[in-house]
């Protein structure tokens, strides 16, 4: 009854990154072995801090041929969902919280040419995403409460994997799991055998001087919470 499981995926987000020399700091972590780079949106009203836009992301593409993984915390997606299209989104999650019509917004994303995923707050119920769960590529489950780096992991997300897990196993769908919050070697294990398949990793990644043994060391640490697919 399950369906084939996503890679395993660490994709550090460039959030924690060195924004003075930031195609460098994107060079690092594709030599060192990064499958994805996750891209925080933030606009100052679904979350208190504002981050970077569209003119960023189309920078990063212009450096780096690894998939641009953007990560809408926003009131208004709609309303920017073909600039990211433009600037060269490969993966672009919403967030439920913030979608008055969300079936709308999953089905535009996927016509702009981007692959739709939606995110989901440490304090929303899973079981809200069963309608859409077969219109998308991916879910976010956030493991820290969105707005700020350097959180610590909220184990109680998990619940919410395996309940996903089941469901895509259930479904036979071809449905990735990412996670992002606190995610380091202490963590990444518990998560991977929760059901995560995508792991946003900030700090464990670029707060490290080797990015390559970096990655490495959280893909060992996850490799030991796998599990059988």
């Amino acid at each position: 009854m399950s369906a084939l499981r996503p890679a395993l995926c660490i994709a550090p987000s460039i959030l924690s990154a060195d924004f003075a020399r930031l195609a460098e700091e994107v060079g690092t972590v594709e030599a060192g072995g990064a499958e994805m780079l996750h891209v925080d949106v933030m606009d100052g009203r679904f979350v208190p801090n504002l981050t970077l836009g569209p003119p960023v992301v189309a920078c990063l593409r212009r450096a780096t041929a690894l998939p641009l993984d953007c990560h809408l915390m926003v009131d208004d997606p709609d309303a920017l969902l073909e600039d990211f299209a433009r600037a060269g989104a490969t993966w672009l999650s919403v967030h439920i919280e913030a979608c008055r019509h969300l079936h709308r917004t999953v089905q535009r994303i996927r016509a702009l040419g981007m692959r739709p995923g939606v995110a989901l707050n440490p304090h929303t119920p899973v079981q809200s995403l069963e309608p859409i769960l077969a219109d998308l590529d991916f879910v976010l489950v956030m493991s820290v409460n969105p707005g700020f780096g350097g959180q610590s992991f909220l184990p109680g997300v998990l619940a919410k994997v395996r309940w996903l897990d089941l469901w895509r196993r259930e479904h036979r769908a071809a449905l990735a799991l990412e996670i992002d919050g606190g995610i380091g070697p202490a963590t990444i294990g518990a998560a991977r055998a929760a059901g995560v398949d995508w792991f946003v990793a900030g700090s464990a990644v670029f707060g490290a001087p080797d990015r390559a043994a970096a990655i490495a060391a959280l893909r060992t640490a996850a490799s030991t919470g796998d599990v059988a697919t």
